[in-house]
């Protein structure tokens, strides 16, 4: 006979309660365990990284810029007229002096205007000639003219005296005395208005000889113009070096103040750097420069900085202070290096990628295993070519990544293999 069992469902009910929620309370553990765990630190093997050690001391700011060897006596030749270029007499690379002819060109009109000026000024010249030999011939007469006079003056004088003598003596009437007397005057007026006339005369003469000096100057002027155009038909060097460039070609029209060729005193060379507009500001006159000619150092200093920002850059010209390596020529590639100042006792590591001064950003630095490291943000000050200042965030001792590892922004912590 079978024994009804009271309660057994309810019994199994209750089980089946407790084992559910005690399944969901291990779940809600496990999910809040499982959120509080440190995601796996990605691997980075060590060799693909650059490691810097933050030091204390002093540090050199410097601030480096590309650029050219370029001549310090360089020339450019422009054309004084229009032409054609008839001949090219060098080639760049050849040596010249100032008077060294590197191009003929041609240009009849030129050529004419230098016969007709040429003429012009003989002409003037012949005329101031015959204008002196005319005023000469007249002053002269008018001198002869004055001493005939003079001469008469004299007779009709002495004549007078003698009338008065006798008149004393009731020699002579006093109608013959009273003529000779007034002619005695008359003759003296006339004496002293010629002498004037003879004065005014010779003034007159420097007058009329400066007026046509200053048509043959005028004319002489003009005529060293046209022969200046004539000769810049000849177009030299006017400068002892080396051609650079010539950019015209035979048969080619140029027109006034066109370039024809460029001369260089090849000796004396310095750089003329690039410098990024937001690095130039430091930069002084006198500043201290390396500079790389990629095969050598050549010491040199700034010299001038031009006040223009051309493509987000400024030209900085450099003085070469030592000798210049075997093969250093114009337009050679070379690179600068500008010392901009020593900051002493300062915290400093190598300069990061992307990291710019005056910036806070995340590094990677190595805990203590040296496997592993943790990002941490670090304020940076002035930088340099190579390294930059701490102000905050890094202690000296410290290492940490400065390779660029923007592809672990996710994480926060790396391991080194």
């Amino acid at each position: 006979m079978d024994v009804p069992r009271i309660g057994v469902a309810e019994q199994k009910k209750k089980r089946r309660i407790l084992i559910g929620s005690a399944a969901a309370v291990a779940i809600v553990l496990a999910t809040v365990g499982l959120s509080r765990l440190r995601p796996a630190a990605p691997s980075v093997e060590r060799a693909t990284v650059w490691i810097g050690k933050v030091e204390r001391g002093e540090m050199l700011r410097q601030v480096r810029g590309s650029g050219t060897l370029v001549p310090e006596d360089m020339r450019w030749i422009p054309a004084d007229t229009a032409g054609r270029v008839e001949k090219r007499l060098l080639d760049p690379g050849a040596a010249v002096q100032p008077d060294s002819v590197i191009l003929v060109l041609s240009n009849p009109a030129v050529e004419q205007e230098a016969v007709q000026a040429a003429t012009s000024l003989r002409i003037a010249e012949a005329g101031l000639v015959n204008l002196g030999a005319q005023l000469d011939a007249q002053r002269m007469s008018l001198r002869a003219d004055v001493a005939r006079i003079e001469s008469d003056a004299s007779q009709a004088g002495l004549q007078a005296d003698a009338n008065r003598e006798l008149d004393k003596e009731g020699l002579v009437s006093p109608v013959e005395l009273k003529l000779s007397q007034g002619r005695a005057e008359s003759l003296a007026t006339r004496a002293e208005l010629e002498r004037q006339r003879l004065a005014v005369f010779e003034r007159s003469i420097a007058a009329q000889l400066a007026a046509q000096q200053a048509e043959v100057e005028q004319r002489r002027a003009m005529h060293d113009l046209r022969q200046k155009l004539l000769s810049s038909l000849q177009v030299r060097a006017g400068l002892a070096g080396v051609l650079q460039e010539v950019p015209v070609e035979i048969g080619q029209q140029v027109q006034p103040g066109m370039n024809l060729a460029r001369v260089a005193e090849p000796t004396h060379l310095m750089a003329r750097l690039r410098v990024p507009a937001t690095q130039a500001r430091d930069v002084v006159v006198g500043q201290k420069v390396d500079v790389d000619t990629r095969n050598g150092i050549v010491p040199g200093a700034v010299a001038r900085i031009d006040p223009a920002v051309r493509e987000g850059t400024v030209l900085v010209d450099v003085r070469l202070q030592g000798e210049l390596p075997r093969g250093a020529r114009p337009d050679l590639n070379v690179d600068g290096t500008v010392e901009i100042e020593r900051l002493p006792e300062v915290v400093y590591v190598g300069r990061p990628a992307f990291g710019q001064e005056q910036s806070t950003v995340g590094l990677f630095r190595l805990e203590a295993d040296t496997k592993h490291a943790s990002r941490v943000q670090v304020k940076l000050g002035r930088a340099s070519v190579n390294t930059i200042e701490v102000i905050d965030g890094l202690q000296p001792g410290d290492e940490v990544v400065l390779s660029d590892t923007s592809r672990f922004d996710e994480f926060e912590r790396i391991k080194l293999n």
